[in-house]
């Protein structure tokens, strides 16, 4: 696509990092929000209660791709952590669209993150962006996520609400947590491993993150997950072979209701989604397949 200016929260994280990188390369300049004051050129002030952006720091932009948000994954869901994580995203992203719709030169397109945790536990049920939304705290979260980025589209900006699956890399992230104890000999399913588990590369990723904000036919949901889900059972086998370790210790579901209480739901919910929107948009993945994709993360 041609250059672009491009605004990015969340760039400092898992996604967000290797997404500057990946937009810069292809001679892109990113802007990242950032909380309170920049530290830095390219930083821009914004504040995730109130939306409220430095308009003059920020200027006139192109893009904004949204990804900040508290993390799912950072611990027990208490009633203030879910009240954090809620609060993040869609509170927060109706204030940042009503704060970007309110600007003199609008932004022509909000690609803003979304996760396929909003079809709840569908089991079997194959899903895509047709799908209705499912049931659940997750599910609830990315629906008001979602529903955060109406004051965009009534302004007339494209607005693509990215699903994104489990995002895997060997640098960080859930890959990353899982490696030690598969490395050590300890790794297993989760529960009767029977569920779908919706998954994407943090390569192919950025791509489809790149890729979105160069297509102007695709507005709405898009979901970011490879095009051949997999069964847990079927990820902790590919990802004992990459690491050339056992993958026999199954850990019951009782087990992870004991250690992480209600988000352990999260863990044991099925979703199999599929790209239907990148992939009939001529989106080419660089790791459909898990087992490839293992290897090379792991090298």
């Amino acid at each position: 696509m041609p250059t672009k200016r491009i605004a990015i929260t969340g760039a400092s994280g898992f996604v967000g990092r290797a997404l500057a990188s990946h937009l810069t390369a292809a001679g892109h300049e990113v802007l990242a929000l950032v909380r309170g004051e920049a530290q830095s050129a390219g930083q821009v002030a914004w504040n995730p209660g109130t939306g409220a952006l430095d308009r003059e720091a920020l200027g006139a932009v192109d893009a904004v791709v949204h990804l900040a948000g508290e993390n799912v994954a950072g611990g027990r869901w208490s009633a203030a952590r879910k009240q954090r994580i809620a609060a993040s995203r869609g509170p927060a992203t109706e204030a940042l669209c009503r704060a970007l719709a309110a600007l003199p030169h609008r932004p022509a397109v909000f690609v803003g993150a979304s996760a396929t945790g909003i079809y709840g536990d569908r089991g079997e049920l194959v899903l895509d962006e047709r799908s209705p939304r499912g049931s659940g705290f997750l599910a609830d979260v990315a629906a008001a996520w979602e529903a955060g980025t109406e004051p965009a589209r009534a302004a007339g900006m494209r607005v693509v609400n990215l699903r994104i699956g489990v995002v895997l890399d060997g640098s960080g992230g859930a890959l990353r947590k899982m490696l030690l104890p598969f490395r050590l000999g300890l790794g297993g399913r989760l529960g009767h491993g029977r569920q779908w588990m919706s998954w994407i590369t943090r390569h192919d990723l950025v791509r489809a993150v790149s890729w979105v904000l160069a297509h102007q036919a695709l507005p709405g949901p898009v979901l970011a997950v490879a095009p051949n889900p997999v069964r847990n059972r079927e990820f902790t086998q590919a990802l004992a072979r990459a690491l050339h370790r056992p993958a026999v210790l199954p850990v019951p579901a009782f087990a992870l209701r004991v250690l992480f209480g209600e988000m352990a739901d999260a863990l044991l919910s099925s979703q199999r989604a599929i790209p239907g929107a990148l992939t009939s948009s001529g989106f080419l993945f660089e790791h459909p397949e898990i087992g490839p994709a293992l290897r090379t993360l792991l090298g």
